[in-house]
């Protein structure tokens, strides 16, 4: 944004109070819409899952760095009597192993870090996707908003023109106008007809992604927020997507990743140092008297190291394949940076242009409703033929329908810069529908989790369904009624 800490107050101050059109008092904002994307989206929760499956990699890794503790025991019966020759026919055993890993050459450490930074990277792609899902869930509530309003432009167009047929077919009947004159009449009205059918299937095709969206049928729809302060250029939009672009960040992440990766590869060329100790009983059941002890128990502790001296060129193979990935990351965070600057200046320009049209058709919209006053004027007095006042309706009808086009791809434009910037998602939002989903918190909850048995809930869907027979009803298509 432009202004700092006061361009971000503007941003959930904007989404807090409708200022463009005007709405019914119980309609749904899109304050309440956003809030019911974030709770409800599936390809939002995925992406929160996916990242839960990034933090459980920590997990993993770290218990390679960990003590080991097992048991094991065994029962063994000889097939024939051996008793004579091994004094013994049964043997049953069971020994406890502790087994410490005192150093690893970096192993764990390097894959430590490299965990923790793809969890940082997956927390950014977590707020890129947000960003996106909000950028789709204004989309389809401004597509139902213009959709709706063009249908209603289209059905006064048809009772205007079923007006003037019938005022055309009455001056026929005591010879005024000519039939050429109905039929041209009758031929725009059936033309209208049409249009209101087009717009009316895109109307349902916009309610249907709109449920596909949020979740839940769009309803009576409240007036957008005006959008908040805008960058005045598009370096500054720039500079703010450098900082605050989580694509960048998430790019950044990869290549520390990388790095530590590498570390790791070279971590196998290092000795292993391990300390063990165990337990173990023995029973000797069926022991010839005198030739062995039958029972008893003994214990052994000592320190495993394990130096490798040649591995056949897989560790100088690991080293440079994770070199190549670390080359690969840094090559990617570039592009990335590329990227992010080249879309926020398009969407700077594209958003600037779509401002110019939106002006340029309330102009045009307002000189066609001038012209088309003086069409009908001149009209009664002789001076204009039918067809000209048929025209001039048809060119204002187009006006007002590039108007109300124009202000929704510009809002939408808008939008779509301050997701550029990296300026879109819940906390700058300033929504508060439902409880914060903090990535944070699942992740230090699992990533010192040292038992074995702690487990997620069963997983189940949170995204609700919008079809079938447990679907509420308010969640069916709507269409305002008369359309």
């Amino acid at each position: 944004m432009t202004r700092g800490a006061g361009g971000k107050a503007a941003l959930a101050l904007a989404l807090a109070c409708g200022v463009a059109w005007p709405g019914a008092a119980s309609a749904l904002t899109l304050r309440e819409t956003l809030d019911a994307a974030y709770g409800n989206n599936p390809q939002l929760n995925g992406q929160r899952a996916a990242l839960r499956a990034t933090d459980a990699q920590y997990g993993i890794v770290r218990a390679q760095g960990l003590p080991s503790l097992g048991v094991q025991g065994s029962l063994s019966q000889n097939a024939r009597n051996y008793s004579q020759l091994n004094g013994y026919n049964r043997i049953v055993s069971v020994g406890a192993q502790l087994s410490v890993p005192v150093w690893q050459g970096g192993r764990v450490r390097n894959a430590l870090n490299a965990a923790d930074a793809r969890v940082a990277g997956g927390q950014q792609g977590l707020r890129a996707t947000e960003g996106d899902v909000f950028v789709q869930a204004v989309t389809a509530y401004m597509d139902v908003l213009r959709d709706r309003a063009i249908v209603k432009l289209n059905l006064n167009n048809v009772r205007v023109l079923q007006t003037n047929l019938d005022a055309t077919r009455d001056r026929f009947q005591v010879g005024d106008l000519t039939r050429t004159d109905v039929a041209q009449s009758e031929a725009r009205l059936e033309g209208a007809r049409s249009q209101l059918s087009a717009a009316q299937a895109q109307l349902t095709t916009s309610e249907e992604n709109f449920r596909a969206v949020i979740g839940q049928s769009a309803g009576t729809l409240d007036s957008p927020p005006d959008l908040p302060m805008l960058p005045a250029g598009a370096d500054q939009a720039e500079a703010t997507a450098l900082r605050e672009n989580p694509n960048i960040a998430a790019a950044a992440a990869a290549v520390k990743a990388a790095r530590y990766d590498v570390g790791a590869a070279r971590a196998t060329r290092l000795p292993i140092v391990s300390a063990t100790a165990s337990e173990n009983y023995y029973n000797y059941a069926g022991a010839a008297s005198g030739l062995v002890p039958r029972r008893g128990d003994y214990g052994v502790v000592g320190v495993t190291a394990t130096i490798p001296l040649y591995q056949g060129g897989g560790p100088s193979a690991q080293v440079r394949q994770s070199q190549a990935f670390e080359s690969q990351a840094l090559e990617q965070q570039i592009a990335t940076e590329r990227q992010v600057v080249a879309n926020v200046h398009a969407a700077f320009s594209n958003y600037q242009a779509l401002l110019a049209t939106e002006r340029s058709s309330r102009e045009q919209v307002r000189a066609n409703a001038l012209a088309l006053e003086g069409l009908r004027a001149e009209q009664s007095v002789g001076l204009r033929q039918v067809l000209d006042v048929l025209n001039g309706e048809q060119e204002l009808l187009s006006s007002n329908v590039t108007l109300v086009s124009a202000q929704h791809d510009a809002y939408i434009a808008g939008f779509q810069l301050l997701n550029a910037m990296g300026l879109v998602n819940y906390k700058r939002l300033g929504l508060n529908g439902g409880p914060l989903y903090d990535p944070n918190v699942h992740y230090e909850s699992v990533r010192h989790t040292i038992s074995d048995f702690k487990e997620e809930p069963t997983p189940a869907a949170l995204s609700k369904p919008i079809y079938g027979p447990a679907v509420p009803e308010q969640n069916s298509p709507v269409t305002p009624p008369g359309n």
